[in-house]
């Protein structure tokens, strides 16, 4: 049960990022607003890894290889989403643009059944198909 509090927390924070990205990018390059964006949060998120006393483990992380590779493969994955958001964000509406971006749940659930031989039930299937219909029919307003 503590997935889905974490779960529902990130989707009010994505909501926020959808608000307040468009607010900031009214007169200004999506990319640099993307890049400073970036900066802000490594800066952040370093800190919440030292206040929780892990700096540490940053070593063992980089020894892994193969485990380094798929965090800097998410990482530029990450990045390149986020390009592409700001871009949309600035020359769309977040009403459209942040259902769309949504997409990479019907895609990321696909992935996983591809990769990691995830099930899904009846009714996860219909939620996926839901959201999809939900982006199509949002990207067609």
């Amino acid at each position: 049960m503590t997935w889905l509090i974490f779960a529902v927390l990130s989707a009010i924070s994505a909501a926020f990022v959808s608000i307040f990205g468009k607010l900031g990018l009214q007169n200004i390059d999506a990319n640099t607003a993307t890049a400073i964006r970036a900066v802000i949060m490594a800066i952040f998120l370093i800190g919440v890894v030292a206040f929780e006393g892990n700096l540490g483990k940053i070593p063992g992380i980089i020894g892994e290889k193969k485990t380094l590779l798929f965090i800097v493969l998410s990482g530029v994955a990450g990045a390149t989403s986020w390009l592409f958001y700001f871009l949309a964000l600035k020359v769309g509406k977040v009403s459209q643009v942040a259902p769309v971006d949504k997409l990479s749940v019907v895609i990321a659930t696909l992935l996983a059944i591809f990769f990691f031989g995830e099930k899904l039930s009846l009714v996860n299937g219909m939620g996926v198909a839901l959201i999809a219909i939900g982006v199509i029919m949002t990207a067609l307003n």
